[in-house]
């Protein structure tokens, strides 16, 4: 063999593997797909860092902004909905969120419910598992800190602001843990969908000959209600209205 043909044996070898080095996905390939307006190529990176990075919450925002631009109403709500169940603080998937609500055909209003439930709810919302956990021991490292001052204190003043600190502390510790365990448990145990056919029948009963109740449009929120059946699932609106769907034409937030 000769030299010519030895170097161009040899470029058949490097050439492939130099590219398939290149292709190798990176949130800044994403970044400029999605900066060049090519959104497809963006959310097929995004979607590839997801499976092979885990679960984030700027990834899946970054998904609902390719599919909101792309004009794919269920998608954007689906990961926006993802991205705020990781992150329910990030006021930018809330606001993208409600923009592509606006353009699904279902108006669902929610049913009414008792300020305190709506204040506890918003209040768990308003941080993230890791920074309610963050919360509660900064304040039982805190707490520990009211009890030595109540313990070894040597005037009575301090030792009464370090026992009514350590008991507020407590409270907040308590309390931190309890909302990071109902995150926590909502991101394990899901139950919220999005309708992603274009529409959707909801029966009456888990079966093609069920009376049909009403019917519901790509990027409608449901919340499942009972999923032990292998092609439907009992779903609830927000405003109470109930039936089943088949699993098909919805997929998990």
């Amino acid at each position: 063999m000769n030299r010519h043909n030895l170097l161009l044996l040899l470029l058949a070898f490097v050439l492939p593997t130099g590219a398939r080095a290149n292709a190798v996905p990176t949130k800044a390939a994403a970044d400029s797909a999605y900066a060049h307006e090519h959104y497809a190529d963006a959310a097929r990176i995004y979607r590839q860092l997801v499976s092979e990075q885990g679960e984030s919450p700027q990834l899946y925002y970054n998904l609902g902004n390719c599919y909101y631009r792309m004009d794919s109403v269920a998608h954007a709500v689906l990961y926006y909905e993802r991205a705020l169940l990781l992150n329910p603080s990030d006021r930018d998937a809330r606001f993208n969120l409600d923009m592509a609500r606006s353009k699904t055909v279902d108006r669902v209003v929610p049913a009414s419910e008792v300020f305190f439930v709506t204040f506890y709810r918003s209040l768990v919302l308003s941080m993230s598992v890791q920074q309610w956990a963050v919360l509660a021991l900064l304040a039982f490292v805190l707490m520990l800190v009211g009890v030595a001052l109540y313990l070894f204190a040597p005037r009575l003043l301090l030792k009464k602001v370090g026992f009514s600190a350590a008991v507020v502390l407590l409270l907040v510790c308590v309390f931190a843990n309890v909302a990071a365990y109902n995150q926590l448990r909502h991101i394990n145990h899901r139950t919220g969908a999005v309708v992603m056919a274009p529409s959707a029948v909801v029966k009456s009963t888990p079966s093609p000959s069920g009376t049909d109740l009403f019917i519901l449009h790509e990027g409608t929120r449901v919340e499942i209600t009972d999923d032990s059946m292998r092609e439907w699932l009992e779903v609830r609106l927000s405003d109470g209205k109930q039936g089943w769907l088949r699993r098909s034409e919805t997929e998990i937030i």
